[in-house]
């Protein structure tokens, strides 16, 4: 383990944001519109704004709306501004959160508090999602006890089928989910026919819109014709979307929705037997930081829809031109149907990880999907800038991709989803080096994945994959 002390002396302001400077040169360089994934901006005149925004409120604390009513006018703002983007009505109502995760373990706490009081008969409550849904639902059932039945998409169109979850329903189930779109292909799941399902059986119906929420309102109001998807479907009950993906905003905002302000206290939290006094909370969190809400409410006014549209337009013809391209380099194609801006690249004739860690030596930077081996890109505004120079790169890198051929087992692809994304290569080649079979696949690039393949080699049972997972991520956080 690393060891830190806290230094015996104070530093200069200098010194302190040149080392800053120092550690961020090794970080992915997202601003040269060479990232697909992880951030979302790529309008530099925002920066300003929401740096001096984050600024005005860095100290303040939104857990008691009385001590800074600024921050609960603020945040007010922000969730009408965003349920009337997406289809809310005056009952309508919400809160601004840390991220998409915790907005998604809210609309699950909620539903399990729901039950409680409108099925006390539920001992054991389950929830029914497709298979594509976020891992954020997974990881809000474990936390608050609930089963999750998930149910596998088409495997050509990636989309759920509502009559494929109505056979998984029974006495227990209180929830639906719907993923506008589905992070790994970018698919809209069909919203209606879940919402109409969950509605028929008087149980609640959420649909995670975290990532594609903002872009569908507004190419909804640049005429793109698309299914329906938000509130305003009949039975949808609750819908998260981020600010600080596409909205724009500084990292820490989300917002979730509900359709009525009943379901929305099961979100809250309240305890009055504590010797301090009354405690209250809207969300999971205790201190909210101000910044946070005070730079999405900044973004969301100085932008405006005439702003967002501006961004949306070039975002969607980017997508569209690189969609195009990708379909037109025989060998690779973009899979399902995707009508946001996220796509999610194959391959018939060559072997997909290979492919990313070709782009990779030339800087390109994206996650890796499997079921099946895919490349994901999440389409942002700096793309519009590097649109040529992406597609001239991938047909260089097909082509010799397709002429190295390395074959891959399902298990090695396996791993991939479950740390590429978070896991720089070097790292976990470092902490699982020793456990690669002698003689596994390696290219000795040092942006290869094959190191991890190796290492996948080694291990025959899912349980084992996880073992390693979490080893891996335990050893990354060394203190």
């Amino acid at each position: 383990m690393s060891q830190c002390q806290l230094p015996a002396q104070k530093s200069s302001k200098e010194e302190i944001l040149k080392r800053l400077k120092d550690m961020k040169a090794n970080d992915i360089k997202w601003e040269d519109g060479r990232c697909f994934c992880l951030v979302y901006q790529g309008h530099t005149e925002l920066y300003e704004v929401m740096k001096e925004a984050y600024g005005l409120y860095i100290s303040e604390n939104a857990l008691n709306p009385a001590a800074f009513p600024s921050l609960k006018n603020m945040e007010n703002e922000v969730v009408s501004m965003t349920k009337n983007l997406l289809g809310g009505t005056k009952q309508s109502c919400g809160n601004m959160t840390s991220g998409g995760s915790e907005s998604i373990l809210m609309a699950v706490k909620s539903a399990r508090e729901w039950a409680k009081v409108h099925k006390p008969e539920i001992k054991e409550p389950e929830i029914i999602a497709p298979s594509s849904v976020h891992p954020a639902c997974n990881k809000a059932c474990h936390y608050f006890g609930i089963k999750l039945i998930t149910v596998e998409v088409d495997h050509q169109t990636f989309e759920v089928s509502a009559q494929e979850m109505a056979k998984h329903m029974n006495e227990n189930t209180i929830q639906l989910f719907a993923s506008t779109p589905s992070y790994p292909q970018g698919v809209i799941d069909p919203v209606s026919e879940i919402a109409q399902l969950a509605q028929k059986h008087g149980i609640l119906c959420h649909v995670d819109a975290c990532i594609g929420g903002i872009v569908l309102a507004f190419y909804r109001k640049l005429g793109v014709k698309l299914p329906p998807f938000d509130l305003s479907v009949p039975g949808v009950t609750s819908l998260s979307v981020d600010l600080h993906k596409y909205g724009h905003a500084a990292k820490g905002a989300s917002v979730i929705l509900y359709n009525s302000r009943e379901l929305r206290k099961h979100q809250f939290f309240c305890t009055t037997n504590w010797s301090g006094g009354i405690y209250i909370s809207p969300s999971i969190l205790g201190t909210r930081p101000g910044g946070a809400i005070a730079a999405a409410w900044a973004v969301l006014n100085y932008l405006g829809e005439e702003g967002y549209k501006e961004i949306f337009t070039i975002v969607r013809s980017t997508t569209l031109k690189l969609q195009n391209g990708i379909n037109q380099i025989e060998g690779l194609k973009v899979l399902g149907n995707p009508q946001a801006s996220i796509l999610s690249i194959a391959s018939d004739d060559c072997d997909i990880y290979e492919l990313a860690d070709l782009m990779g030596q030339k800087g390109w930077h994206f996650d890796r999907n499997t079921t099946p081996a895919s490349l994901h890109l999440t389409v942002m505004y700096a793309h519009h800038r590097v649109s040529d120079q992406f597609l001239m790169d991938l047909k260089q890198c097909h082509q010799k991709a397709k002429s190295q051929n390395t074959k891959i087992s399902q298990v090695k692809k396996n791993f991939i989803h479950s740390m590429v994304r978070i896991l720089p290569n070097k790292i976990i080649q470092q902490v699982a080096g020793g456990q690669a079979k002698k003689g596994a696949s390696s290219s000795g690039s040092d942006q290869k994945t094959a190191g991890i393949y190796g290492l996948m080699g080694t291990l025959e049972q899912k349980g084992a994959l996880k073992d390693v997972a979490v080893n891996l991520l335990d050893n990354l956080y060394d203190n």
